[in-house]
């Protein structure tokens, strides 16, 4: 299956009290991201989610703006992460993926954080644009969703 022809994302069942969710949205491509977290605030209404947004200067921002956020010690119950690098001329764009996905995996396994991220790297604008566009796929939804079985396993674990 690609995404151009995944069914949309539905929000997993929730118990328990509406989720607090911090995202972290990096806006250098500013439409894709913009339609990612537009899908993932949707999605996130359907379980009454109460959504908070920041945001940072580009992707490789994202881990450290994790890190803050759960140093701050305002309480979450999960994270969404939002970003998009394009594949350029130089070796840039392979640091920048490795390091900001690593990062991310670190600080949200070292944290036990729930975390759904939509760090799209592609190698044309045209195919973020179709991973973050409002109808099919979208890649911010599948983001919402993860964060949300996250919380669901938390809840169930903790019971």
């Amino acid at each position: 299956m690609s995404t151009a022809d995944a069914a949309p994302a539905r929000a997993p069942v929730l118990t328990g009290p509406a989720p607090q969710i911090l995202a972290i949205s990096a806006p250098y491509y500013k439409q894709v991201v913009e339609g990612m977290l537009d899908s993932a605030k949707t999605l996130l209404a359907q379980v009454n989610a109460e959504v908070t947004v920041v945001e940072v200067s580009g992707a490789f921002e994202l881990p450290q703006a994790l890190s803050i956020a759960v140093a701050s010690g305002k309480v979450f119950d999960g994270y969404i992460v939002l970003g998009c690098v394009v594949r350029g001329e130089t070796d840039h764009y392979e640091f920048i993926c490795a390091s900001t996905l690593d990062g991310l995996l670190r600080v949200a396994a070292e944290q036990a954080l729930c975390l759904g991220t939509a760090v799209l790297t592609v190698d044309t604008l045209a195919q973020a644009v179709a991973r973050s566009h409002e109808t099919g796929s979208n890649k911010g939804a599948e983001a919402a969703v993860a964060c949300l079985r996250q919380i669901a396993l938390k809840r169930a674990l903790a019971a």
